[in-house]
């Protein structure tokens, strides 16, 4: 549970996973673009790839939230 919370090492997941490849631009931002097109000709392997390259995003969103409320609730 301790790797969820941890900040460094999600922040390096969204730099590395999240955002390879790199280069004309970053992969899930292709995808999130495509979708937003309206995911014509989307295969499931689109959508599990869109899964892979977003969950380090959805981990650090999780854990910017967390920190949040419990700095308010302490």
């Amino acid at each position: 549970m301790k790797l969820l919370n941890d900040f460094r090492l999600i922040a390096l997941l969204c730099l590395t996973l999240g955002l390879a490849p790199f280069f004309p631009e970053p992969h899930l931002w292709g995808k999130l673009k495509w979708i937003a097109g309206g995911a014509t000709g989307m295969q499931p392997k689109d959508w599990f790839d869109v899964l892979l390259h977003g969950f380090p995003w959805v981990l650090l969103i999780r854990v910017i939230i967390v920190k949040l409320t419990s700095k308010n609730n302490a």
